[in-house]
């Protein structure tokens, strides 16, 4: 079995043993969002001034995202005009895959398979919490965006929240909504969506 293959079988497997939860109260936090300046974000206030990458390496909560986004030399990508919508998966996130997937992924050798991790956590343009919802309840069913990996994440609504699904039938939920960026906007989301890896 290639290093390529042990890699996607652990994040398969696992991503699924770990299941994101919906957080609470998730429908006040959006509101609030909306109307509110930027919120904190790992202890680091976040500047609508800089760019995804500046302000995600300022949070705390983001320390393996930012680790990620460098071994996989998306740096300046994200760095550049945009505008994007990130998908930016806590530290707590990256913690549900297997123990030892991260930093196998780290490795340079498996550089190809971070990129389309990370990437497919990327939407071309700037949505805001509000216009996900809205695609997700204009459907009535569920709504696709293809990110820049290619493949395409769904939304729908779990009762009062978005979950965002990856092409595995993995979940993942808005923690924290709406983070202008001078590039777009981050959505803190609490699991790790996959593309197909194989």
């Amino acid at each position: 079995m290639t290093k390529t293959s042990t890699i996607a079988l652990l994040l398969m497997s696992t991503s699924l043993l770990l299941p994101a939860a919906a957080p609470a109260a998730m429908q006040d936090q959006a509101a609030a969002a909306a109307d509110a300046a930027n919120p904190v974000v790992g202890g680091a206030e976040m500047l609508p001034t800089r760019t995804i990458v500046e302000n995600a390496s300022a949070s705390s909560d983001h320390s393996t995202l930012v680790a990620a986004i460098k071994a996989a030399g998306l740096e300046q990508t994200l760095s550049g005009p945009g505008p994007f919508t990130v998908l930016a998966p806590s530290n707590e996130a990256f913690g549900r895959l297997a123990p030892g997937t991260m930093d196998a992924l780290l490795k340079p050798e498996n550089k190809e398979t971070l990129v389309k991790v990370l990437t497919y956590h990327v939407i071309p343009g700037e949505f805001s919490f509000e216009q996900l919802m809205a695609k997700a309840h204009e459907t009535g069913a569920a709504a696709q965006l293809t990110t820049v990996e290619g493949e395409p994440l769904t939304l729908s609504m779990e009762g009062e929240a978005l979950k965002i699904s990856d092409v595995n039938g993995n979940a993942s939920y808005i923690a924290q909504p709406d983070v202008k960026q001078s590039n777009g906007v981050i959505h803190v989301v609490n699991g790790v969506l996959l593309p197909k890896l194989n």
